[in-house]
Formats: structure tokens, sequence, C-alpha cells
């Protein structure tokens, strides 16, 4: 054999040798990553955790999530070139490009709840309306996305002013169990809420005079939403009717504050006359079940409380409310007061009947709003004012709420205004500032 033939041999040897040697170790170490990777044929897939698509990324843990989205620890794998592809900052959660990675840090998976995210948003303000994500876990069609503008992620701002009329919050088109919410333009998200309740002595009136005039324009260039609220009157449906409809619109907008850029924990109430009723109600029943709540109307389970209430002239136990104006007559109207235990009054055609007889009794003590003060895990803060002239609704009914709410140590702010009769308006004039003051302070803002 000549020389060159046999170089020629042992490089053959050689070369065999190394490819047996690398065949049986099958190359299983390598690849991309701990849980497998693209190596011998006894690791075969793309990693213990599923094929290239439904078990997600290339590498141990590298998943995506049961949904689709990006999920954290999701890098290619752990080798040195790859360990900070996505990283543990690069989770759905997050919505981060840490590692640079786009697996991991994809605005699929980039929650808008929180704005911005500490490893880095590609939307500083939100991907999508506060609330929820554009993809909430994968899903391509928005779940709880605001009908508002984009990038309305908390620490945001919204856009501008809009007004959301006739939002039947029973699922009913019933006008009567209606509300508009009105969003003030360019305001820091998210929004404390005034809900308001028109007065009318439970029979009549409407929700659009609430959205208007000096409270409801300081409510709105404070930078809070308000919702005006429609509600079943006693022509419709007896109490507790519309006492179950203004807990059930607040049940609503708690429900669906993600969409509108709402703060659930900064929700007040305010009325005037029958809607200071409600309003109060609100207030000393919010954190429990009474005859005032009705599951049928929506949202069970959400709660109805308030933070603070905003009282102007309501009626509260309306059983002493003539026996107060005997005591106190108004200077105006010292034998002409209107009176409320005759089965005609607002009251007791509310009720169902004269305020003095065994048919009504019962309701008449289900409607005693201070009754329900001492039992009351929490209570909001109240702000409470009345006219010493009232021929409708006696001034005493805020005294004794006040001193209801005093006895369990809640410290509300009651003003008497002199000479003031009912729906006067020097509320509007005097009292707006005052009582949006005090909002401010529970608010924060």
């Amino acid at each position: 054999m000549s020389k060159e033939s046999r170089n020629t041999s042992i490089l053959t040897v050689v070369v065999a040798a190394w490819l047996l040697n690398a065949c049986g170790n099958g190359s299983s170490a390598g690849g991309h990553g701990t849980g497998g990777g693209r190596g011998g044929d006894s690791v075969g897939s793309l990693a213990t955790g599923g094929g290239g698509e439904t078990g997600g990324t290339i590498g141990g843990g590298g998943q995506k999530n049961a949904a689709g989205a990006s999920a954290g620890g999701g890098s290619l794998g752990t080798s040195p070139a790859t360990t900070s592809g996505s990283g543990t900052g690069g989770s759905a959660t997050g919505g981060s490009t840490t590692g640079g990675s786009t697996i991991g840090g994809s605005t699929t998976g980039g929650s808008a709840t929180g704005g911005s995210t500490t490893g880095g948003s590609t939307n500083t303000g939100g991907g999508a309306p506060s609330g929820g994500s554009r993809f909430d876990g994968g899903l391509d069609a928005v779940t709880s996305g605001s009908d508002l503008a984009g990038g309305m992620g908390v620490g945001g701002t919204t856009g501008a002013a809009r007004t959301i009329t006739n939002i039947y919050f029973t699922g009913k088109t019933s006008p009567s169990q209606a509300l508009d919410l009105l969003l003030p333009g360019n305001a820091r998200l998210p929004l404390p809420l005034i809900i308001r309740f028109h007065g009318g002595g439970f029979s009549g009136g409407q929700k659009e005079p609430e959205e208007t005039g000096t409270a409801a324009n300081a409510i709105l260039a404070k930078g809070y939403a308000l919702a005006s609220v429609n509600y079943r009157l006693s022509g419709e449906a007896p109490f507790p009717a519309g006492v179950a409809d203004a807990k059930a619109a607040a049940r609503w907008l708690r429900a669906h504050a993600a969409e509108y850029g709402l703060d659930t924990a900064r929700f007040a109430s305010w009325g005037e006359s029958a809607g200071a009723y409600l309003a109060v109600a609100l207030g000393v029943t919010g954190d429990r079940v009474t005859v005032f709540d009705d599951d049928a109307l929506g949202n069970p389970g959400v709660s109805s409380a308030v933070a603070a209430v905003i009282d102007w002239y309501g009626p509260t136990d309306l059983a002493t409310m003539d026996s107060q104006q005997t005591a106190h007559p108004p200077m105006s109207c010292a034998s002409t007061w209107l009176q409320h235990t005759p089965a005609s009054s607002p009251e007791g055609t509310w009720l169902g009947g004269a305020l003095n007889t065994a048919a009504v009794s019962t309701k008449l003590m289900q409607a005693n709003l201070p009754a329900y003060i001492a039992a009351a895990q929490t209570l909001p803060t109240f702000f409470i004012a009345h006219g010493d002239n009232d021929c409708q609704v006696p001034w005493g009914q805020s005294q004794e709420l006040k001193d209801a709410l005093a006895k369990v140590g809640n410290t509300a702010t009651l003003t008497i205004l002199a000479g003031a009769s009912h729906a006067d308006g020097r509320f509007e004039s005097t009292q707006s500032t005052p009582a949006l003051t005090l909002l401010g302070t529970v608010f924060g803002r």
C-alpha cells in the first residue's frame, strides 16, 4: 500500500470513530434549554411543556399561558446566550421587553390595569383602557375594555369629556331604571364618582336636572365622574322599589367601574329631598343586605356602599315628620306645611296607606333610616344641609340623622340655613363648595 493510501485510510477510521461517538451521545444535552431542545431522538419535541405552539416557547418552563398570552419565565433557554431573552420580568403581567425578547415582552401580554410596567411597557399609559387588557388571557376580544379613548391606564388621564346616556342598569330597557354617566375631560384616573338622585316626593322627577347647575358643573370641574339615576316612582312601584333601584345602580357602576375608569373606593351618593333619602339609604345600608336589596335587579354580591353622602333637605324617618313640624313650624307656613301622615301624602302613597295605620307599620319601620345606623359595620362621611323654613320636609329630619350618627361616633356635618325653604337656590349657591371640599378630603383629591 502506498504512503498516500495508508494516510487516507487512517483519516477515514478517525472520522468514523468520531461520528459513532457523537451518535451514541445523541446530542440530547445540547439544543435549546434544560427542558429539551431540538436535540437527539431521545428528546424529540421542542420542550417538555409541549410543542411549538401549545406548549410555548423553546425552553424549560418557557410556556405560553393556557389562553395563548406570553407567560412569565418564558425565556428561550438557560444557556448564557438566551437567559435574558424574556426573563423573569418578561411576563404578560408586566408586558415587559426587559431582556429584549419579543416572546416574553409582547404587547399581547401587556395588561393595562397597571398602566405602564417596571419592565417597560409598550404603552406607558396602559395598553388598553383601564380595567382590562385588549387581550385578557390571550383572547382576541375585548373583555373589559372601556368605551373611552385608548391609553387609559391607572395613573393616566381621560380624553375629552363624554356623556353616556340611558344606561339600563338592571338589564331591562326601562326609562325608570336608567342612568346617565358624565365623564370629565382630561381628568386623572381612576375617577371618583358622585351618584346623584333627583327629588320629587317619591312620585316625580327626572335624572337630567342633576346633570346641570352649580353642583354638577363643580363636580365635573373637580375631575369627578357624575352618574344621575332614574328610579321607579310610587306610581309605578311602591316602597321599597325606588331604594332598591338606587342600590342596583350603585352595584352596576361598581361592577362596570373598570370600563369607565371609575375608582371603586371613591364612590359618593348625593341627593335632594326624596333623592337625599335614597342617598342616605346607600350610606347606612351599603355594607349589608336589607329590604332595600333586590338581587333580581342585577349584580348580586357587589357592594353598593359609598364613602360619602351629601344630603340636602332629605327625609330620613317618615314617622316623625309631622311631629317635628308641629314642634317647630316653619316661619312662612306655620299652619299650612305639608302633612305626611295621610294616605294621600307622598309618603302615604309610597308606603301604601296612612302612616298611622297597622297596614303600613312594618314598612314604616323598614323605612326608618336612622334605625339602620346602630347595626352598621361601616359608615361613610356625611354632609347634611337643611333650611329652617322648609314647608315640605322639617329640618328635624336632618337633626335626627345627625344625632343617630353621633351616637355611634360618626361626626356628620350639619348646616341649617336660616330662612331657607325647600329646594331653595341657596343650597346650590352656598353648599356646593363646602360639600365638594368635604368630598375632596374623603377622596384625597
